[in-house]
């Protein structure tokens, strides 16, 4: 009886013994179900915050830079051949006029409300500057300008015995429809390459700074195309 009593009886806390499962050997205990979450759920979480905050500065960089930097241009028809032609896209400075004026032959994207779009020209007087246009010459202050960006064009065009600039009397300028010839401050006076063929500050006047949008700097598509704008 003494003997069936003793193995009955529960033994006391110091011939408690713990038996390991071989697989959690230096004493770790296996985790019950429904405990604590693994460390990997965490991990994969962290994972996914940095993915989207990542996510986010990228979105913010391209609006910063598509807003208020940079911006895309298409060009939309002839009026700057044969250095742009209609369907090139071009990048377009925006910040560049911030910290300085337009210079002479910088080809420059602008808006004219009037016509419910935006132009392409190049920069051909800045302020102060007396402006005069006839044939294919052009006269800034009393001195005859060469203009190399249409070097080819002239040249072609007197070879058939032509003027380049042949599109009539208001091609000139002066002209009836714009008869100041002195660049008046804050604003620029900007003509088309394609001067046969284009509507620009011989038709509408001169054009505002705070209605230029920057200059047209690469032209990236086509991509057989792709390059820098060459200015003046």
């Amino acid at each position: 009886m003494d003997q069936q009593g003793r193995k009955d009886e529960p033994k006391n806390h110091s011939e408690l013994t713990i038996e390991t499962d071989p697989q959690t050997e230096g004493g770790d205990l296996p985790e019950k179900q429904g405990g604590p979450a693994k460390p990997g759920g965490g991990k994969a979480q962290k994972e996914v915050f940095e993915w989207v905050k990542a996510l986010a500065i990228a979105a913010l960089l391209v609006f910063v830079i598509r807003w208020l930097l940079f911006a895309p241009f298409i060009v939309d028809g002839p009026s700057m051949e044969p250095n742009f032609y209609t369907g090139e896209r071009l990048i377009v400075n925006k910040l560049l006029f911030d910290f300085r004026d337009p210079k002479h032959g910088e080809v420059i994207v602008f808006e004219v409300p009037e016509e419910g779009r935006d132009f392409i020209k190049r920069v051909i007087g800045v302020p102060g500057d007396k402006v005069k246009y006839e044939g294919d010459n052009l006269y800034i202050n009393g001195k005859k300008v060469e203009e190399p960006y249409l070097k080819e064009s002239i040249e072609a065009a007197k070879a058939r015995g032509e003027i380049f600039n042949s599109g009539g009397y208001d091609k000139n300028f002066p002209n009836a429809k714009v008869q100041s010839d002195v660049v008046p401050e804050g604003m620029v006076l900007a003509f088309g390459d394609n001067r046969r063929n284009s509507r620009d500050g011989r038709d509408i006047g001169y054009v505002p700074f705070d209605r230029i949008i920057g200059r047209a700097d690469v032209i990236f598509w086509p991509l057989n195309q792709v390059k820098l704008v060459k200015h003046g």
